[in-house]
């Protein structure tokens, strides 16, 4: 897996340059076009499950075993503050519920309610469909293809990060 690899360092690549550059062709821009498109579209499909984006993603995680509200927000990349927040809208609607850990009292784990179960049980089958309607005409060769590349582009991504 990619997350596992750590991240080296290439030499940047020279396909833009200032004199020419078009936005609405740079790679950043169609990259964040289509995670808008699917975005917009897993949002209209999951209220019918009456869940935002900001809901369902934190219930998949906590449906893998359990977190604390720091450790979803570092892996949603969002404030803690709003996690707790959104983890209190989750509670109200009675996905989830607050267990005190029984091996560090200080720690609050997260965890579904059986109709959080139920409800994050919904998820998968609007991702996969979300995505398949995306990648419509694409060959199997074509997607490991796309997936291949842009993990490449996440690395190189990551080693950039690294270095602060």
């Amino acid at each position: 897996m990619a997350e596992n690899r750590p991240p080296r360092k290439r030499a940047a690549a020279s396909f833009y340059s200032a004199a020419d550059y078009v936005v609405e062709d740079a790679v950043g821009f169609l990259l964040s076009q289509a995670r808008d498109s699917m975005r917009r579209t897993i949002e209209r499909r999951m209220a019918r499950h009456g869940l935002t984006h900001a809901q369902w993603a934190p219930l998949i995680r906590i449906a893998r075993g359990g977190s604390t509200a720091a450790e979803l927000a570092q892996a949603l990349a969002i404030d803690g503050g709003a996690m707790v927040r959104m983890l209190d809208r989750l509670e109200a609607k009675r996905l989830i519920r607050r267990e005190r850990s029984q091996q560090d009292r200080r720690v609050i784990r997260l965890a579904l309610t059986p109709e959080g179960q139920r409800v994050v049980r919904e998820v998968p089958a609007v991702l996969a469909e979300v995505n398949n309607e995306h990648l419509a005409g694409f060959s199997a060769a074509e997607l490991d293809v796309l997936k291949r590349l842009l993990r490449r582009v996440i690395d190189n991504g990551r080693a950039l990060n690294a270095d602060g």
